[in-house]
């Protein structure tokens, strides 16, 4: 997802902090350089205050037990490291090892043929493979070639609720579509906004047309987009999944206000915190954002999550997941170093020391046996109810706008804004994307 979507709150280290993989702020890391090149690998990664003196302590402790060669961490802010990288790339300043989303964010730079192939290396290391929870090694994906492994902590998008304010409306936690829509029709009936938006960004809405679509066609159908198929959103799912979301809009679901609501400032947030909302769409840092604006509303029990609904006689399984599957690091294919990295890669990332240190920040590592880990945590209802949503997952599919190419994201967003404003249809939302 995009870096709008985080907003970081002050947390101790046991507290669950879930949003650190994008934080927005910031410039070069230690070594100021920033680029490759001599006998040191060179590792990328986008600054956070939180995992960033983790990630430095990986690279430690690598180099102390290293045969192959030493490591260095350079951090950047999201927009500077966007631009930076993407200059440095394929240029002798490219970095050795570079941070990034997977999905179509890595695709651009795969099909230039920019990063190495990884996809031997977990063939030599079946137990490095095995490591990682399958739903989110195939965020880095590619024509069956793995060209990137898990680096933090994995953020599905989640259903919230306002335990009080559903018991208040006799309202149940929906399991299925038709029964969220039962839910909406019972809370505006009791004078309450059914479902908090953050409509200012058009990235809150998006969560309700991935979700739609994937249970009604699977992921097979946005993939076929994705991959740039003919037909790709004149696929009839498409504007099934875009009719059923114009219902919900249209039975007043999200209010009459919330194009005016931000989330950047918490406004959602609150207003689900406050009994002033029954339900809220978001990313699995939702949850520390509420611990950090709202904690009696996190502590007295009021705040629940659920799975995504269920759509009757849809085609995707209730268990598919959408949002930031992780984040990855991938090889440069003109690597100085690559013995070095490869090294790193298979054995940092699943180093004892590294995921214990991860939990303890407040991230669930998308990797395998760390359940037990997660139990011991503050949080460990929802660290542990995370981890088994990802385990159980059939598929997790990357947010849209970082899997499309940049353009196609950016008309996405801005049509998807138009129809929940009510000045785009369904099939006029269609004949936009696929034109």
């Amino acid at each position: 997802m995009t870096p709008r979507r985080l907003t970081r709150v002050a947390a101790s280290a046991s507290t669950l902090v879930l949003l650190g993989s994008l934080v927005a702020c910031g410039s070069s890391g230690p070594s100021g350089s920033g680029g490759g090149g001599g006998d040191t690998a060179q590792v990328w990664a986008l600054q956070d205050t939180n995992l960033n003196p983790i990630e430095e302590a990986s690279i430690e402790r690598f180099n102390e037990q290293s045969e192959a060669g030493d490591a260095e961490l350079a951090t950047f802010g999201n927009d500077p490291y966007k631009q930076r990288l993407r200059t440095a790339i394929g240029s002798p300043q490219a970095p050795d090892l570079f941070f990034n989303w997977g999905g179509g964010n890595l695709k651009e730079y795969v099909d230039a043929g920019k990063v190495e192939d990884l996809t031997p290396l977990l063939d030599e290391n079946p137990e490095l493979k095995d490591a990682f929870l399958p739903s989110v090694l195939a965020g880095a994906q590619l024509d069956g070639q793995y060209y990137g492994l898990p680096m933090r902590g994995m953020q599905p998008v989640v259903l919230f609720y306002n335990e009080q304010v559903l018991d208040a409306a006799g309202v149940s936690v929906p399991t299925t579509w038709n029964e969220l829509l039962t839910a909406v029709d019972g809370l505006e009936a009791a004078g309450v906004t059914p479902i908090a938006l953050a409509g200012n960004q058009a990235w809150t809405e998006l969560m309700w047309a991935e979700y739609l679509l994937d249970r009604v066609g699977g992921p097979e159908v946005f993939q076929n987009i994705r991959d740039g198929k003919e037909g790709g959103w004149s696929q009839p799912e498409v504007l099934e999944a875009m009719t059923m979301l114009e219902d919900l809009i249209d039975r007043g679901a999200f209010g009459s206000d919330f194009a005016s609501v931000g989330y950047d400032v918490g406004g959602a947030s609150t207003i689900l915190a406050q009994g002033d909302a029954g339900f809220h769409l978001m990313g699995s840092w939702e949850y520390t954002n509420q611990l950090g604006q709202s904690p009696d509303f996190v502590t007295t029990g009021d705040l629940g999550w659920t799975a995504f609904p269920a759509v009757e006689g849809g085609a995707g399984d209730p268990s598919n997941l959408v949002g930031n599957v992780s984040n990855f690091y991938s090889l440069t294919t003109d690597s100085t170093n690559k013995e070095t990295a490869r090294e790193y890669l298979s054995t940092a990332l699943t180093d004892d020391q590294y995921i214990a240190d991860l939990i303890a920040a407040g991230d669930v590592p998308p990797v395998t046996g760390v359940r037990d880990q997660l139990e011991q945590t503050e949080n460990a209802d929802y660290s542990t109810w995370i981890y088994d949503q990802t385990v159980e997952a059939e598929n997790f599919q990357l947010s849209w706008d970082q899997d499309l190419a940049a353009d196609e994201a950016t008309e996405m967003l801005e049509q998807l804004s138009l129809f929940f404003l009510g000045e785009q249809t369904p099939q006029g939302f269609v004949d936009a994307m696929a034109g």
